[in-house]
């Protein structure tokens, strides 16, 4: 095996799609190239100038000092040293305040752009990260036998208008998660500097020369459909020397791993090249000691967490208005502190959604108390709305998901049962 062959054996379609990065990067001015090969060829969310971006906070955040409670008197009771003080909290609500570090969040929902729902969270009772996890990116909480993820199945019930394009579905990371597995294809983006594109030749780095070879050859609808006018899109952008690309005045990412993600999704969304759905993660979360209260531990993973989201947000401009951000963690965490200074893993948790469609400025959801015959197993915040709920509802409004017995199964997932916080 030698030349083209031994190329195109160093990096299989399964391979490449798992670990590899495409180097995608939005400009400020769209070239016409893009309008020939790209546009033309939309999906129907993008048709419709919608995305959707979904944030999974791997380890289970606590949900009770992220937007605290501070009017449940049983809520410092339960946590005399990792408690965030009423004198702390950004006040939303006079009932519910964000935690100190999460300053650059208070605007957005003052402007109306973020809701809040609270005791969101899983019907399974798992305590187990890698379960929990699963359960949630599959959308079938207690069946391991899903093969695929919710909002892969979220995009096939989408309107069939249109062709979509090998951008569709992108996710951040080394490999595609749980999240959008399945029959719709998606890509997995570690970084858009790692790859290098280019056309034939012997200048051209292998790997490139293997990626062309693919579009030549397969008869896979999303290599050889859109194959070639993506492949080309990425080759005029990588031409455009996309190393140069700026977020918009006034804007600042965290040099983090989260922030560079956001970063990444807004440059690609930027470009034009059809996205519709983008995920991103962010671990750290698994506080069981030494937690921390409006300082700490906890503190600093939510000040990047908030910072990157809101960065993304000023970053998109007028193109926010078309984005839907919802956020998701496997689950709580004990009402009460343990021994350590830390939580233990609990029940129901806390979530964001960011949008310009988004009816923000509010909690959304039943608050179901913290009084200690109102916990769950009496040690957890007890859920009071499916997390398949808030993502059915998002799926439905951004991705036009009708069909939501596919996308959730068994969860019987309606628009009237629906929060309305878009």
């Amino acid at each position: 095996m030698h030349g083209r062959d031994l190329a195109r054996r160093a990096v299989s379609r399964r391979g490449f799609m798992k670990s590899g990065a495409l180097a995608l990067v939005g400009t400020s001015v769209i070239p016409s190239f893009l309008v020939r090969s790209v546009m033309a060829e939309v999906s129907t969310a993008k048709a419709n100038n919608k995305k959707l971006v979904v944030i999974f906070q791997r380890g289970a955040a606590d949900g009770l000092n992220v937007v605290v409670p501070y009017a449940e008197k049983n809520y410092y009771a339960m946590r005399p040293t990792i408690a965030i003080q009423k004198k702390e909290v950004l006040d939303l609500n006079g009932f519910f305040g964000l935690h100190p570090a999460m300053a650059s969040f208070k605007p957005l929902y003052d402007q109306g752009h973020l809701a809040i729902v609270h005791a969101a969270g899983s019907p399974d009772s798992s305590r187990s990260h890698f379960d929990a996890q699963d359960y949630m990116e599959s959308g079938t909480p207690g069946v391991k036998v899903t093969q695929d993820g919710w909002l892969n199945r979220a995009l096939q019930v989408g309107p069939p208008e249109g062709k979509p394009t090998a951008f569709r579905a992108v996710a951040l990371g080394s490999q595609v998660p749980r999240t959008l597995q399945g029959k719709l294809s998606s890509i997995a983006v570690n970084n858009l500097a790692d790859f290098s594109v280019g056309g034939k030749g012997p200048q051209i780095s292998p790997i490139s020369n293997a990626f062309q070879a693919m579009y030549d050859e397969s008869s896979d609808s999303m290599l050889h459909g859109t194959g070639e006018e993506t492949f080309e899109a990425v080759r005029m952008l990588k031409a455009a020397d996309p190393a140069k690309y700026q977020p918009a005045p006034g804007v600042d990412y965290p040099k983090s791993p989260f922030g560079n993600s956001l970063k990444q999704i807004a440059q690609l969304m930027k470009a034009n090249l059809g996205v519709e759905a983008a995920f991103s993660d962010i671990g750290g979360w698994d506080t069981h000691q030494n937690q921390g209260n409006a300082n700490g531990q906890l503190a600093n993973r939510l000040k990047d967490f908030s910072d990157s989201i809101a960065a993304f947000w000023k970053d998109m401009g007028p193109e926010a208005e078309s984005v839907t951000l919802v956020t998701m963690s496997e689950f709580g965490r004990t009402a009460r502190q343990n021994g350590t200074g830390g939580t233990d893993h609990g029940h129901a948790n806390v979530m964001f959604v960011l949008g310009g469609q988004v009816r923000g400025g509010k909690v959304y959801g039943k608050w179901p108390g913290l009084a200690n015959e109102q916990l769950n197993e009496g040690r957890d915040l007890t859920v009071t709305t499916d997390f398949r709920n808030v993502l059915g509802e998002a799926a439905y409004k951004t991705l036009g998901a009708k069909n939501l017995d596919v996308v959730f199964p068994n969860a019987q997932v309606r628009p009237d049962h629906f929060l309305n916080f878009i």
